[in-house]
């Protein structure tokens, strides 16, 4: 991986139902709905992926996550930047004057992730990769 490329990007999403059923109809974006073991989370595809879910061509997929009234972070749009070593990129976030928000952890098939905010406020989450 050579620039830390954006691969994924994060909705919010009040009425997480009522998101799916927009994003649907206004772009034909496919959307999977995830059980609690995974927050819930749905998923959605913008690109056409392989059989590994990879991208094909132009394009990234992303999600949709509930907003959380008493975290004001969750309440905007977000992007997923992959890096190579998780804990060398948070390392790099704090000395650029960043801050880790949480403590990292597992998505089961996917890789390990942490959040943080940017100097400018705003929640960013990195995602190191599960090797293919």
């Amino acid at each position: 991986m050579k620039k830390n490329p954006v691969v994924h990007f994060e909705l919010p999403a009040g009425d997480r139902e009522r998101a799916k059923a927009f994003y649907s109809k206004a772009f034909d974006w496919k959307l999977n709905q995830l059980g609690p073991e995974m927050g819930d989370y749905i998923t959605v595809e913008t690109a056409e992926t392989d059989e590994n879910n990879m991208v094909k061509g132009p394009g990234i997929n992303g999600g949709i996550y509930q907003k959380h009234l008493v975290d004001p972070t969750s309440h905007y749009p977000s992007v997923v930047i992959a890096v190579e070593n998780l804990e060398e990129a948070m390392e790099n976030i704090k000395s650029a004057g960043g801050t880790i928000k949480g403590e990292p952890h597992n998505i089961p098939g996917i890789g390990r992730h942490a959040s943080f905010i940017d100097t400018e406020g705003n929640r960013i989450s990195i995602l190191e990769p599960v090797k293919m």
